[in-house]
């Protein structure tokens, strides 16, 4: 765990909002490199970058700060809302506030939003494939205990008191690298507009609902604590893709996979 990434005078610069960073350009760039195969100009699909940045990460940081309230931001000043570099973010709460802008953007530019969503599929996935390693740098989104040969273990002062625990981080992080390159592969061969996107959100939600079993953060659980609330919103997420997946083949022409 090593949450500064390096000083510039008194400014600490983190490790956190350096990955999430980096993040974002690698899925922007990939995603302008594939834009052209969709008959969009990759230089448009870079416009909407910045847009799509302050979208997620406001998504992000709302949802977080929504569902950690009372235990991180009401006893303390109100500007620690905006201390994304501290950490925070929740994933589904990105997602949400990065489609919005998409779909705002789509109809502004009238763009076929389709088309952009699965140009964007794949780099929604390493994108968060950084993310997550930020998230191990700085400690959250941790693990359960366990004593298996690749267990972590986080200074004493950390809330896992220095113990052995899966390190989920990189699990979510592996398992995201894994769908990007497997999206990458499904748009050359996607047969309607909206099935690389599809694609994405039931595979995600396969992904992230294995390594929720694993998570040991969450301070409530359900079904007898078997269940966070990740895995429900997984599953909502595994419905909407197979419902688009379903609607969006019987709207679209089904055209052969290109060769």
């Amino acid at each position: 765990m090593h949450s500064v990434a390096f000083h510039i005078g008194s400014l600490s610069i983190y490790w956190y909002g350096v990955l999430v960073a980096l993040g974002f350009m690698v899925g922007i760039w990939s995603a302008a490199r594939r834009a052209p195969h969709a008959g969009i100009s990759g230089e448009v699909v870079a416009d909407l970058g910045p847009w799509l940045i302050v979208g997620a990460l406001g998504g992000a940081r709302l949802l977080y700060v929504i569902s950690y309230w009372q235990e991180q931001f009401a006893s303390k000043p109100f500007s620690e809302i905006f201390m994304i570099r501290h950490g925070g973010l929740v994933f589904y709460g990105g997602l949400i506030g990065a489609s919005v802008t998409t779909i705002a953007y789509c109809r502004i530019k009238k763009l076929a939003l389709w088309k952009v969503a699965d140009i964007f599929a794949p780099s929604i996935a390493i994108g968060h494939a950084f993310g997550r390693i930020g998230c191990f740098m700085n400690g959250c989104c941790y693990g359960k205990a366990c004593t298996l040969p690749w267990a972590v273990h986080f200074p004493a002062t950390h809330q896992t008191a220095g113990d052995g625990i899966h390190p989920t981080q990189l699990y979510e992080s592996s398992l995201n690298l894994l769908l990007f390159f497997y999206l990458c592969h499904r748009f050359k061969k996607r047969q309607f507009d909206g099935q690389v996107f599809a694609l994405y959100l039931m595979c995600f939600s396969v992904a992230r609902s294995t390594v929720e079993f694993y998570r040991g953060d969450y301070p409530a659980h359900y079904v007898g604590g078997l269940l966070t609330p990740a895995h429900l919103i997984s599953a909502l997420l595994f419905a909407a893709g197979a419902v688009l997946w379903k609607w969006r083949s019987a709207q679209s022409p089904v055209r052969p996979p290109a060769q």
